[in-house]
This record gives structure tokens, sequence and C-alpha cells, in this order.
């Protein structure tokens, strides 16, 4: 780059934050080291989940796609800037990146990227950045399918009830009684408040307030408010959340258009993943928790109806036991005082990767700060009485142990690097077991900051030829059940199981290319892509695979919903006889695909499976 080219991105450079607020010779010695680089229409120089960023990129011309979980969340134009947060974590990408069009960015090392958000205005830019994109995924991650088609709007019978501050409490009574309203809205100095019926009588009643008092001393403000287009299910959820009882319903035109209240939405029916998640966090005991656990199955039904996604469904059952094992933690900390040492809830298996089902078991782990001091009798206990709630609330434990209550998965911070390591160093049967458990964490829950240390570890399996030759060996030893002739195999029954044959076989090449890339992301799917999307697997396979692990994730699912219908046991074991023809003839094509995938894992084995 020469002299003008340096020269123009200097004056560039000062017009955009974070470096408009550099120093001149600050900014000269920055942009002294800058570079520049091209990218066309639909290049990506950062993958979510995939390879970490090893600069910071500006936009000089052109337009980037910022993309997380296959949506467009935003479109970065020149001036933005992204790669910062990954860069200075040294953990993968959140997002994806993508030349929108044909496009040109600056680029800064290590060093630069420190020297500029280093400052304080560079500090307060990089978090209100990453806070604005949070909140614009945030967005696009919960625009979730409907789950009901009642709108609050068409549940407004009359217009609201207006009054000036100054009218009298006993002409507001009087009012109430004559237009059968609920609720008065008055006009006050602070804004828009709201006078119910039962507030009234209780506070005329008992005296705290006479009868000629103006409205205004005793209405709330401000009022909730939801748009007329708001889903009845979850302007239930705003009561909840406001503690409210009532709710103005705002018209097209930013107006009032009526009030509804709890009474209104009482008849219908107002199940929802975020009703069931505040009943599960505000539960007062652990009675109370696994009352509000153990309605997982009805909702898992009612969503499976309305046509959630595989993945949706997995998500929202993740949440809830999310949601069910933090309130069991505060209990069980509440219980016996606050912990010795700083800590870390791990979910492992399904859990980590987002994929729970009702058949999932609680697989789980405690990490905790290496302290002065025994600690782990009280970890030990605080493990034990968790897992013991998740068993309450309908989660089995895992046969093989793998429980945050036991011993081999209870460990200090240093304790688990030292096995991460034992895994890749020296991959024994044992250890490979537990590899293929542990290297699917993700922690859930606890102040101890383990996942950053733990990722570093995983980022180096690729340097371990043992390692990758015997996963390898595991990720291939679970097969489709098919014949010789490739047709479906199943057993004496006439089922097949759809977990261990299709399930486990797509998860584990799903990690096989992951590990050994340094795609640190646990989810499958998003191994999948971020795999192919890095050019690590071709774009057919991985295609082929992500098709499959979709298919075999909804019979799945379908096979849920009729043992929830039947009222039986949750399990993975499909009847062929159940499936049409060509549901049978769909399946045996994904087993086939799965089988293709797991021949071709030789071509990437250091000296062959």
């Amino acid at each position: 780059m020469n002299g003008a080219q340096r020269t123009e991105i200097r004056e560039f450079l000062s017009q955009h934050q974070p470096f408009a607020a550099l120093a001149d010779d600050q900014l000269s010695a920055v942009c002294e080291r800058a570079r520049l680089a091209s990218f066309s229409v639909g290049e990506c120089p950062l993958v979510e989940d995939g390879p970490i960023a090893t600069d910071l990129f500006v936009i000089r011309s052109g337009a980037m796609e910022l993309v997380h979980d296959g949506e467009v969340i935003d479109v970065l134009e020149p001036g933005e800037s992204f790669g910062h947060t990954s860069l200075l974590t040294g953990m993968a990408p959140t997002f994806t990146v993508r030349a929108e069009e044909d496009s040109i960015c600056i680029m800064f090392g290590l060093g630069e990227a420190l020297t500029v958000l280093g400052s304080p205005e560079g500090a307060r830019w990089h978090a209100i950045a990453d806070r604005n994109r949070l909140t614009r995924t945030g967005h696009t991650v919960h625009a979730l399918p409907q789950i009901d088609t009642t709108l609050v709007g068409s549940l407004v019978l009359r217009p609201p009830l207006f009054c000036e501050p100054h009218t009298s409490i006993r002409e507001g009574a009087l009012l109430l009684g004559e237009r059968e309203h609920r609720a008065l809205l008055v006009n006050t100095p602070g804004g828009l408040g709201i006078v119910t019926d039962a507030e009234l009588r209780a506070r005329v009643v008992g005296g705290d307030v006479p009868a000629d008092a103006p409205l205004v001393e005793v209405a709330r403000v401000p009022v909730r408010s939801v748009p007329a287009d708001t889903l009845a299910i979850d302007a239930t959820i705003d009561m909840l959340d406001a503690g409210a009882d009532h709710l103005v319903v705002i018209g097209d035109v930013g107006r009032p258009i009526g009030v509804i209240s709890v009474s209104d939405l009482a008849g219908l029916d107002t199940h929802s993943p975020f009703a069931l998640r505040h009943a599960i966090l505000t539960a007062r005991d652990e009675d109370a928790v696994v009352e509000a656990g153990l309605k997982a199955r009805r909702l898992f039904r009612w969503l499976f109806d309305a046509g959630l996604s595989s993945a949706s469904l997995s998500r929202v059952l993740t949440l809830q036991c999310d949601a069910i094992t933090t309130r069991l933690l505060n209990l069980s900390i509440a219980r016996h005082g606050p912990a010795p040492a700083a800590w870390a809830w791990l979910a492992l298996g399904s859990g980590a990767r987002r994929e729970f089902t009702l058949g999932s078991d609680q697989d789980n782990a405690l990490s905790y700060d290496d302290a002065d001091g025994d600690v782990d009798p009280y970890f030990e206990r605080l493990g034990k009485e968790v897992n013991d709630g998740l068993r309450r609330c309908g989660f089995d434990q895992d046969p093989n142990g793998v429980l945050a209550g036991s011993d081999r998965w209870r460990m200090s911070q240093s304790g688990w690097l030292a096995t991460f390591e034992d895994c890749l160093t020296a991959p024994d049967n044992s250890r490979l077991i537990r590899a293929t458990v542990a290297f699917d964490f993700r922690q859930s829950c606890g102040p101890l900051q383990v996942t950053p240390p733990l990722v570093q570890q995983l980022l180096r399996a690729r340097e371990h030829p043992g390692f990758v030759r015997q996963l390898g060996r595991v990720t291939a030893s679970y097969r489709p059940p098919l014949s010789f002739r490739g047709q479906i195999s199943p057993n004496s029954d006439g089922k097949v199981d759809i977990k261990r044959g299709g399930i486990i076989p797509v998860v584990n090449l799903a990690r096989f290319h992951a590990l050994t890339n340094g795609i640190t992301i646990s989810n499958t799917v998003d191994r999948l892509r971020a795999s192919r999307d890095t050019g690590v697997l071709e774009a057919e396979p991985a295609d082929e695979l992500l098709e499959a692990f979709e298919i075999i994730c909804r019979v799945r699912f379908t096979h849920h919903a009729e043992c929830v219908d039947a009222g039986t046991k949750i399990d993975d074991l499909i009847a062929l006889r159940k499936l049409t023809p060509i549901q049978q003839r769909e399946l045996r094509d994904v087993f086939r695909s799965i089988a293709r995938a797991q021949k071709r894992l030789s071509v990437y084995l250091p000296a062959g499976v």
C-alpha cells in the first residue's frame, strides 16, 4: 500500500468510531500497519463457530451481511467493523460475515486492535456494537412461528373509558358501574395511568384515601400497553413479567382502543415456553419446580401440533431444562449457604448441543475454582441435589453416571483441563468415551469462566493424530441399520432405533469434522454448516447430512408425540410397519447417505480408519 492510499485510509477512518477517538499520532501509527483485502459476492471472511478471527475488519467499500443461524441479522456498511470479539476473546465467531456485494476491507492485527479498542471510547464502542447486534439477533431468533392465532385486538369489546386527573374517586366508581368497565384510564402529568375497579374498592374501603380524592392519587403510572396485533399468548407473558392484571391495547394510530384483563385471557390456551420458564424460575420450592417441570410433555405436544421445526422444539426443551437446573441450583444454594468457590454447571451431550428431547437423559458436570481447603463436599451435595431434582422433573439420570453428583464428572478447573489433555494425548477407550461426552459441553450456569480455557484445549485436538485416528474409529462404529444390500434392517420386533442408527452417527460425524478443524461449537447443525462453509467438508456430503439430520429428527419427534398421546415411556424405537412406503424409502435413503459419509472418513484421517 503506497503513501497516498494510507493517507486516504487515515482520512476515512478518522470519520468513523472507534478510530475517530484516537489521537492523531495513534491513528497514523495504526494506519501504517493496515492491510487491504477484497471479498467477492458470497465470500465469507468469518464463519459462525468456525476458525477464530485473526484480524479486525473495517468495511471500506461494499456491504457485508451479518448472519446468525442461517438468518441475516444485519447488513454492515462502509465504516462498520467486525471480527473484534473473536479476535480479542480467542473464541469462535458468533456470526458469519458474508459479502453481499464485492467489498474491500481494511484489516488490522491484534496489536493495532488493542490500541484502537483499549481506549475508553474504543471499549464503549465495542460494548455498544455487541449489544446492538445481540439485540437484533434476539429479535430474529424469537420470531418463531405463531403458536396461537388470537390477537389481543380481537378481545377488546368496548372502547376505553378516559377520565381527567381531577375526577373524584366517587365519580370514577359511578362511571365504572354505569358503563360496565373494569378499569379507567387517567391522563396524569406523568403520562397515561390506570385505575382498576378492584384497586378502587380496596383503597376506598380500606380507608387509604377518601372518596372525594382525585383519581390521580390512586392511578398507576405508567400503564403497561401492547399493540393490538400482539398474540394473546405473548400478552399473557407481558402480564406475568410486569406483575399486572390489566393491559392497555394500542391501535394502529398509536392510541388506546381498549383494556384487557387477566379474566379476558382466562378462557384462552395460555401455554407458552416463556410462561413455563417464568413459572419454573419463580417456583418457591423444589416441589413447585417439579410441578412446573412436569408440564414439559404437554408443552412439547402443543408446540409439535403448532408446526414448530424439530430444531425449535429441541431449543424450547433445552430452555426448560436450563431453567429447571438454574432454579434447583439457586434453591440448593439458598438452603446451604453461598458456594465456597466460584463454580460452573456444565450441560453435556444433547443438552450442550441444544438438541434436548423428551427422551433425553440428564448429562451434566460441575467445575469449581482451584481454592484453598476442601470445597468438594459442598459441590458434591449441590450436584446430587440438582441431579435428584431433575430426576423428579422427569429427566432420567444417565445410565453411565454422567452426573455432576458423581466424582468422575465433578472436579476443579485444573482437573478438567488435565482431563481434556489426557483425552487428547492418551486416547484409550475410556478416555474416548469421556471425550465424546465432555467435548460437547456448554456452561449453563455459574460465575466461573471455565469455557475459554477448555475451548483452547479443544482447538488443539487436530494436533494429536492418535486422538484423531481413534475418534474416527468411534465415529464409524455406530452404523445405520442397513442390510448388505442397502435395505433397512429392523430388529426382531420390526423396529429400528432412530437414535442409535441415525442421530448418533450424524452427531458423531459432525463432532469429528468440527474437532479436527478447530470448530468449537457443539450444535450438530451448526457444526455441519461451519464445516461446509469453511471448506472442511464438501458441499454435497455436508448438505446430505444436514438433510438427513432434519428428516430423522422429524421422524423421532413424530414418534415422541405418539408416545405422549399413548401415555407410554418415550423411546426411539420406530416401528417400520407404521411408516408409509414413501416414508420408509425416505428413511432408507437417509441411512444410506449417513453410511456414505462414514465411508469417506478415511480421507480425513492421518492413517485411515
